[in-house]
């Protein structure tokens, strides 16, 4: 299946959006990243072009190749002018179902006949999200991982209406960009970020309760069980807001093994989101941690 003239667009110009667009223009996609903030598309942009540096540096990437790949690359704050004539579109907007619905909606308009419309949803319901859209069919679940360029994995996940050949065009993108695809079918947190809320939730509880020391349990879970990060770490990574935001969408769904720890509402409530704050569990100074910031818990 040959994909390489389509055209993709990703909506939000956060830390996802800017690893799925890399993603796509390092892999021969002409590919528009939009957002209504101009300040983080140039943001976004930078830290693109950071990536494709970096890889020729280490030797991964060929200088000519990065070079291309910028030009395939632009931004716009317009959705409806960039969303003209796509055959993709890959939302990463914030958690919020009416935010994603108005976002399907707005490029549904423009888009190419029989486009596809993916949601990069860690946890709301795609067929939810699909009623924004006249053909719900062609609505499926894209669930990338942070960092992009290093995690080979993506879900897709099927809403109720989600067509065989939506699935199937969409794991040939998967490929397209050298990303390993599994299916799953429509499910609260779909599989990886039920394991990630549980496992993020509980090593906040023992910070809490004073048990070990944020860095001695993102030790453990990294040396114990050969993670690449640990909890506490990925959720300054991934954004508590965020986090939270799926831990009451779980909570509420599925039960009281889901409930947020009090420590992550307290950390949200004073702004505390982790490294796009500066500050969360551990502190950051020019995006990088500062060695022995981690909160200590029962002192908390």
């Amino acid at each position: 299946m040959s994909l390489q003239n389509n055209k993709v667009v990703v909506v939000g110009a956060g830390l996802m959006g800017t690893g799925i667009a890399h993603a796509f223009a390092a892999s021969g996609f002409a590919t528009t990243l939009v957002d209504s903030n101009g300040q983080a598309l140039e943001k976004a942009q930078q830290g693109i072009y950071k990536i494709l540096d970096d890889g020729v540096k280490l030797g991964k990437v060929e200088a000519a190749a990065a070079e291309a790949a910028k030009l395939r690359l632009s931004i716009q704050t317009d959705l409806t002018a960039a969303a003209a004539g796509a055959q993709l579109l890959v939302e990463t907007v914030s958690e919020n179902l009416a935010v994603k619905k108005v976002v399907l909606a707005q490029a549904a308009a423009e888009m190419a006949d029989g486009a596809i419309y993916a949601t990069n949803t860690s946890a709301l319901s795609v067929t939810e999200i699909a009623t924004a859209v006249a053909r719900p069919e062609n609505v499926v679940g894209m669930h990338f991982f942070n960092p992009v360029h290093k995690m080979k994995l993506v879900e897709l996940v099927r809403g109720l209406a989600t067509s065989d050949e939506t699935v199937a065009t969409t794991r040939a993108y998967c490929d397209a960009i050298t990303k390993q695809s599994i299916v799953v079918s429509e499910s609260p947190g779909l599989t990886t970020s039920r394991m990630s809320a549980l496992a993020g939730n509980e090593a906040m509880w023992m910070l809490q309760e004073g048990t070990a020391t944020a860095e001695d349990i993102d030790t453990a879970l990294r040396l114990g069980f050969n993670h690449p990060m640990g909890p506490l770490e990925l959720g300054d990574l991934t954004g508590w807001d965020t986090r939270l935001a799926v831990l009451k969408y779980l909570h509420q769904t599925l039960g009281d093994k889901f409930r947020p720890c009090p420590l992550i509402i307290k950390m949200v409530a004073a702004g505390r989101y982790g490294r796009k704050t500066g500050q969360g569990v551990y502190k950051y100074e020019n995006g990088q941690r500062v060695p022995g910031s981690g909160m200590k818990g029962s002192a908390l």
